[in-house]
């Protein structure tokens, strides 16, 4: 149990510091929201469907990225910058990661909850499946910010952090797609053997 109030907790720590003088704090809610929505959901599930702590550990990961996103916005990301020098790129891309991860650690919670529940055994349909509701999301939150950005104007730039980039709402979803064949192509079997653990 302590791991699990490990992740929990150092997750509170490092939500609270972003919010220390964020860029906007508009934008600060905007990108921490999706993770405060998910620990509320996962804390109330908890007792009733535990995850693999393997899974608890790509959600931690992937809400840190979201809080550091929040607290720079994903254009001015440090990190971002750094990997823009180094490869020479034309635009801070850690916004790109977010949406890896948006594929990537989605995939796993899909595929654990479609197979742990028996919704779906076949492999083939469990694939296919957990990229599909990958996509699902990913769609789902490129309207969420059109829709953002439609209701505030101008202060949702910081949220929306397209820089220019036309096609920054294909790319962003494209990257989903990648991050969850990921997980599904390279991590479908470890995933296996953790779920095997619980049973």
């Amino acid at each position: 149990m302590n791991k699990y109030r490990a992740l929990l907790f150092s997750f509170l720590l490092l939500l609270g510091l972003s919010a220390i003088h964020p860029h906007d704090y508009f934008t600060w809610l905007l990108e921490v929201l999706p993770a405060l929505l998910g620990l509320a959901v996962l804390l109330l599930t908890f007792r009733k469907f535990r995850f693999t702590f393997f899974v608890y550990a790509l959600i931690w990961f992937h809400a840190l990225i979201l809080v550091l996103g929040g607290h720079y916005t994903y254009a001015e990301v440090p990190l971002g910058y750094w990997v823009q020098e180094l490869f020479h790129q034309s635009r801070n891309n850690y916004d790109k990661l977010g949406h890896f991860a948006q594929g990537f650690v989605p995939a796993a919670i899909v595929r654990e909850v479609l197979f742990r529940k028996k919704i779906v055994i076949r492999r083939g349909w469990l694939g296919f499946l957990s990229l599909s509701v990958c996509m699902l999301i990913s769609a789902g939150y490129e309207l969420l910010e059109w829709g953002v950005a439609m209701a505030t104007g101008e202060s949702a730039e910081a949220f929306l952090g397209t820089q220019g980039y036309a096609w920054d709402t294909q790319s962003d979803m494209l990257f989903a797609a990648i991050g969850a064949s990921c997980f599904l192509l390279f991590f479908s079997r470890y995933h296996d053997r953790q779920m095997s653990i619980l049973r």
